[in-house]
């Protein structure tokens, strides 16, 4: 008896539960959805006003030709591409029920590579500087690290997405 229940499908058991259990099953259910929807109406929300800050930095750009603005204005869209990979992992947990970490790989990625940039930068002013231009050097090459570990791992998912689950015989 126990073996069949456990064969079921999950959607049966759900109908199997007392009155309580389904409603508060339901209730927690639409709890996360709304808790979803507000991190996705947050996310929304912060990218278009990065898109409009992105604008202005653009705009000031007419007047100050100097690479301050530039890598102000990178910084910026740098950060519009993690909202945007946050949200898309929030649409995609919604979608699928299930966490998926190859957005947050990409996240972590991006980021590491906008810190690159802005340390570069700032490297380049450094340098003569000694101990200051050497910790930056270093922060970066820590960072290059992360950025192939991550990448490999990005990699290492979409190869094991890939092949046929355990116990399943691959299509010939």
């Amino acid at each position: 008896m126990a073996t069949q229940r456990a064969r079921r499908d999950p959607e049966q058991q759900d109908d199997e539960r007392p009155g309580l259990g389904r409603f508060g099953t339901r209730a927690l259910e639409v709890g996360e959805n709304l808790v979803y929807a507000g991190i996705a109406l947050f996310l929304v929300v912060s990218a278009f006003l990065l898109l409009i800050v992105a604008g202005k930095t653009t705009w000031g750009m007419v007047d100050d030709f100097s690479q301050t603005p530039v890598l102000e204005l990178l910084d910026v869209l740098l950060l519009v591409f993690i909202v945007v990979e946050l949200l898309f992992a929030v649409r995609t947990t919604v979608e699928r029920r299930e966490l998926i970490a190859e957005p947050f790989l990409l996240v972590g990625i991006i980021a590491s590579i906008k810190e690159i940039v802005v340390l570069s930068v700032e490297a380049a002013s450094a340098l003569g500087k000694g101990p200051a231009f050497d910790d930056r050097i270093t922060e970066i090459a820590v960072l290059g690290v992360l950025v192939v570990l991550l990448g490999a791992t990005a990699w290492l998912l979409r190869r094991k997405e890939r092949e046929p689950d355990e116990g399943q015989i691959p299509p010939d």
